[in-house]
């Protein structure tokens, strides 16, 4: 299993421990990743998904999963969590009409 967002695609970063001596070795910056079902109320279902600590309180500021996918671009989100995306269009949009 990947370590990135499914949310926000925010994955691994690569830097430096650098020491008091100066002395620089790679190390790598994993992004806080937690299993969490959020509810999405267009499909009146919770989701499971692999979400940074980031991406749940964006989520959150939005106003709920709905919102922040109709919202985000689908560059940044997993196969996954595009499909769920159309599913909740194809749903959201005939109480629109």
């Amino acid at each position: 299993m990947s370590r990135i967002c499914e949310l926000t695609g925010r994955g691994r970063q690569v830097g430096h421990n650098v020491s008091h001596a100066n002395n620089k070795t790679k190390r790598v910056f994993l992004p806080n990743l937690q299993n969490v079902t959020l509810i999405s109320d267009t499909l009146e279902r919770g989701i499971k998904l692999r979400v940074s600590t980031h991406g749940l309180r964006s989520v959150e500021h939005v106003g709920g999963l709905d919102n922040w996918l109709l919202k985000t671009n689908d560059t940044k989100l997993s196969l996954r969590v595009r499909r769920l995306k159309r599913e909740i269009e194809k749903k959201a949009a005939p109480k629109a009409a």
